[in-house]
């Protein structure tokens, strides 16, 4: 039987579970215009942004020298904010547009 080594399988499950949305926070974790929250989502350093126009946007940060950010989908439904690191095209079933304004109950 052909066991497969450690970081080929962790390489593997990282693959498999990076495909989808992902849950990263509530709106309300980037309550104003300028605010941030850094993750990290399997490995990956990402940046929750709020724009001053109210937008709330994701972005990977690059590790090699010069790197500009690099947007990653980001979708708001609920209050909550979910990532797709996948950059096949996904659809976050129902999903409502990226406007991040907060909801009154």
């Amino acid at each position: 039987m052909n066991v497969p080594d450690d970081s080929r399988f962790r390489r593997e499950m990282a693959s498999a579970y990076r495909s989808g949305w992902h849950f990263i926070d509530l709106v309300t974790a980037v309550p104003q215009g300028g605010d941030s929250l850094m993750v990290t989502l399997f490995g990956e350093p990402i940046v929750i942004t709020r724009g001053e126009d109210e937008e709330i946007r994701a972005y990977r940060c690059l590790r090699r020298p010069r790197g500009a950010p690099q947007p990653v989908r980001c979708a708001i439904r609920y209050g909550m904010i979910f990532v797709n690191l996948d950059q096949r095209d996904h659809q976050l079933v129902g999903a409502e547009t990226t406007t991040a304004t907060p909801r009154s109950a």
